[in-house]
């Protein structure tokens, strides 16, 4: 929204919820001029998912693809990858490919800005990062068995 707000221009590249998920917050970026993809076939495992894990994992690998692409393209001056590390959690993806991407990204796209998002810290991955943040879940309803609240959490 920053980066928006400065007359950047901005992707919103989502890796793991699919289109058919509702997001308030993909409505929210686009109000605000951000571009914004879905890429994923939904959640892996959880909220009814049947899908072969083989099936996330090909959206994963064309994702990481496109992504790439676009960063070399140098058509944006962010690019948010939402999710991206929880693809190398669930194994749809795996470190190796992130650090590639990064490294692709320092090779080729050197001005621009790179997000990722996941939850799990990879070393390999923190090595050839600049900047890492952490944000804990301290507690949350969905861990007691309440399902999310729309609009809050997501």
């Amino acid at each position: 929204m920053r980066a928006a707000g400065d007359g950047k221009r901005v992707l919103f590249f989502q890796f793991f919820k699919s289109p058919e998920w509702p997001s308030g917050e993909r409505e929210s970026l686009r109000k605000l001029g951000i571009q914004v993809e879905v890429h994923g076939k939904g959640f892996v495992g959880i909220w009814g998912d049947k899908k072969p894990k083989a099936e996330h994992q090909a959206a994963a690998r064309a994702a990481l693809g496109k992504a790439k692409r676009l960063l070399i393209a140098k058509k944006f001056d962010v690019i948010i990858l939402d999710e991206l590390i929880s693809c190398v959690e669930e194994g749809l993806l795996s470190v190796k490919d992130v650090v590639a991407l990064i490294q692709a990204k320092r090779d080729k796209a050197k001005n621009l800005h790179l997000v990722l998002t996941g939850h799990t810290k990879y070393s390999a991955i923190l090595k050839v990062c600049d900047v890492v943040s952490e944000m804990q879940m301290v507690k949350h309803p969905f861990y007691q068995g309440f399902l999310a609240v729309k609009g809050i959490d997501y």
